[in-house]
């Protein structure tokens, strides 16, 4: 079953950008850019994981909706353009689990959203492409229901591709996340990986290289 966001926001562009962004890598998502409409859909149907929320909305402002969020306990996530101190505090002392400040990076919210999620139980940890199935929670991938074993390494790179499955993710993301930090190494041992992932689970036209850029994992 897939995650389920709702978002708040009466600026057109932003709630787009992060809707499209949050059903390619997976997610399912409801928007509303006012207040009042999404106090009164949640009524009818409040089987949300996550909640973003603005706070300065048109009618009912976020911080009046969080309310509503706490009855149906959907965590909140803020995302403002109000930058000042005392709505922050406001905002985390009143029990939301993040504020983000705009103008911010989708992926960078990403990241977030999936750690609000792990935090809480919520987080759907099994990913799939086509025939392939991972479960980030047992560390299993099957193909067409076989078990495939997979190095530690090539593990965690398709996690992050499957992540963000029909983004690009770049080498330097790639390196951080599965390597880490203080990784130093020749960056020729990531090409290795993917590789061996395309002959391994006959993912070769799935998996895209973009050159100078990184990777990216398709499905239409």
């Amino acid at each position: 079953m897939k995650n389920r966001i709702l978002i708040v926001e009466d600026d057109e562009a932003i709630a787009s950008a992060v809707a499209l962004s949050l059903q390619v890598a997976g997610y399912d998502c409801a928007v509303f850019d006012d207040g009042a409409g999404a106090a009164e859909a949640l009524q009818g149907d409040h089987a949300y994981d996550l909640a973003l929320l603005d706070i300065m909305l048109p009618g009912v402002d976020g911080f009046e909706l969080f309310d509503h969020m706490q009855t149906y306990h959907i965590p909140v996530i803020y995302m403002t353009a109000k930058t000042d101190s005392a709505s922050e505090i406001r905002g985390l002392r009143d029990g939301a689990e993040d504020y983000v400040v705009k103008p911010f990076d989708v992926q960078t919210l990403m990241v977030r959203i999936e750690k609000v999620l792990r935090r809480t139980g919520r987080l759907n940890t099994v990913y799939r492409v086509r025939d392939v199935e991972l479960n980030s929670e047992t560390k299993t991938v099957t193909k067409s229901g076989q078990p495939v074993y997979l190095q530690p390494l090539e593990f965690g790179v398709l996690l992050m591709l499957l992540k963000y499955k029909n983004m690009t993710v770049t080498r330097e993301q790639l390196m951080t996340e599965v390597w880490g930090y203080d990784y130093v190494g020749e960056t020729r041992v990531l090409d290795i990986k993917i590789h061996s992932l395309r002959k391994k689970l006959d993912l070769t036209d799935a998996i895209r290289t973009l050159p100078k850029l990184g990777y990216r994992l398709e499905e239409r």
